[in-house]
């Protein structure tokens, strides 16, 4: 059996990050070992939110996994809160990378803007993590931060192009970007190889409303299907699938949540969708 180790914090209700990521890594039949970055009572959205930081307990992990001879097939980094974080990541990356796919999706913008609470300074450091990275998964927003270049809500595909050579310059071996629209009503990802020059680019139809951790949700499908032997274009391509299918789901329940998707009621897709 494969084994990933996802490294994200933990929303203890709020279907987002490891709460996510453990459950469909392992509906794919790949182990998850996890390394929780933090833990909130909820995810950000909701008013009131407790946070415990657990940076402290993250280099006392690995001492451990390395006491214990563990490896790992893959290693997948989601939200991170801080430099310190950043640097403990590139860690994991040194000791139990060997052989190892590195998978970073540097959450930590969307629709132009950085997330509450990182400043100007932090995408940089995000992107250390892009050298050396079998595959990188930022938005837009994401990767024009990161590139210190202009965020554009309107853009034409040499905009792109200039966007996913830019994260191969960084040192990514794969580069995708997700949140890609050419045109009204679909969205999906694109990506380029940094080996081969290959472009590849998948969509699916716009759904009009936005969830949180939908995200997450894509890339732990993304995750679970290249471990386990697809093509990254295929990989994008289920995951993309997976998060409109939950998506689906969720708006066809009367009085569904507004926090989160149903991604638990895609289950059966997902595996149906694993075998094609």
């Amino acid at each position: 059996m494969k084994r990933v180790v996802s490294i994200q914090d933990l929303s203890a209700v709020g279907k987002c990050s490891l709460t996510v990521a453990l459950p469909i890594l392992s509906a794919m039949g790949v182990e998850c070992a996890v390394v929780p970055t933090a833990v909130l009572s909820t995810h950000t959205q909701f008013q009131g939110f407790t946070f415990r930081d657990l940076t402290d307990e993250m280099d006392p992990i690995a001492d451990h996994w390395k006491q214990q001879g563990l490896t790992f097939d893959a290693i997948c980094t989601g939200y991170l809160g801080s430099f310190r974080q950043v640097d403990i990541v590139k860690r994991y990356f040194r000791d139990f990378g060997e052989g190892a796919k590195l998978i970073v999706d540097p959450a930590m913008g969307d629709n132009g803007r950085l997330y509450t609470g990182f400043g100007p300074e932090f995408p940089k450091k995000m992107a250390e993590l892009m050298e050396g990275a079998d595959l990188v998964l930022p938005n837009i927003t994401e990767a024009a931060f990161m590139l210190g270049k202009e965020y554009r809500e309107s853009y034409d595909r040499s905009y792109i192009m200039e966007l996913l050579e830019g994260l191969l310059a960084l040192g990514a071996k794969t580069a995708a970007l997700t949140g890609v629209s050419f045109e009204a009503g679909r969205l999906g990802a694109v990506s380029l190889d940094g080996e081969t020059g290959a472009f590849s680019e998948y969509y699916t139809d716009r759904l009009p409303v936005n969830f949180h951790g939908t995200g997450d949700i894509y890339s732990a499908a993304a995750a679970g299907a290249l471990v386990l032997g697809r093509t990254v274009p295929e990989a994008l391509a289920l995951a993309a699938d997976y998060t409109a299918e939950c998506i689906r789901l969720t708006l066809a329940e009367e009085n569904h949540s507004w926090y989160g998707v149903n991604f638990e009621q895609a289950t059966p897709y997902l595996l149906d969708r694993m075998k094609k």
